[in-house]
């Protein structure tokens, strides 16, 4: 299949009520734009920087995502375009999007990435920390981030009933809070758990290979 075929398929297995963000990371804008031109618009990246050149080269309607880890000192570099940035685990990080949200007068939406899988190497804040950092006079001050959700990486593993506990997990959490911060967002799954994810209630999945094929590294 191509990967306007794979997008298309996709889109049809999707609810309506579920977004689609297509994970182009390490692909060339050639092939995102076979994407592109069958309608596709949002796209997501993991990379400050492979991000921005992308955005430099291609259609100004395109919704970027960022997905990765974000180190403080890139987030000038997407300040400007980034639509969502479903990645941010930490009040510092927060703290600088808003600075740089600001110097591009801009509003710019993010979720809080909380961490639900064992593995050590995910990234993310507890579920003490976000609420504390939400609650904080701090962040009730910043008028240049928009926190509309929250986004949470599964353990890499086979066994099934570990991701649907982990993605459980977030839901909890994502239903305990939405209403009081008006939450709309909850971004969870990816190319091999996504059907999980969305029965768990994930609004917002992020497929790379099962699209693009695998990353060239």
């Amino acid at each position: 299949m191509s990967i306007s075929e794979k997008i298309k398929s996709f889109k049809e297995q999707l609810p309506e009520d579920v977004t689609l963000v297509a994970v182009s990371k390490t692909k060339p804008v050639s092939e995102i734009m076979e994407a592109y031109n069958i309608g596709h618009r949002i796209f997501g990246e993991n990379k400050v920087q492979e991000m921005e050149s992308k955005w430099q080269e291609m259609p100004k309607d395109i919704e970027w995502h960022m997905i990765g880890h974000v180190q403080r000192n890139k987030v000038k570099y997407m300040a400007p375009f980034v639509s969502l940035i479903h990645s941010v685990d930490s009040k510092r990080l927060l703290k600088e999007v808003n600075k740089q949200a600001k110097k591009e007068e801009r509003v710019i939406d993010c979720l809080l990435q909380i961490k639900i899988a064992e593995e050590d190497s995910k990234f993310g804040l507890d579920k003490e920390e976000a609420l504390e950092l939400l609650a904080s006079e701090t962040f009730q001050k910043y008028e240049n981030v928009n926190v509309i959700g929250l986004m949470g990486m599964a353990t890499f593993t086979d066994d099934e009933t570990q991701v649907a506990n982990e993605f459980q997990k977030l839901k909890d959490i994502y239903d305990n809070i939405k209403e009081t911060y008006n939450f709309t967002k909850l971004s969870m799954g990816m190319s091999g758990d996504y059907a999980i994810a969305m029965e768990k209630g994930s609004n917002l999945v992020r497929v790379g290979s099962a699209i693009f094929g695998k990353r060239n590294y």
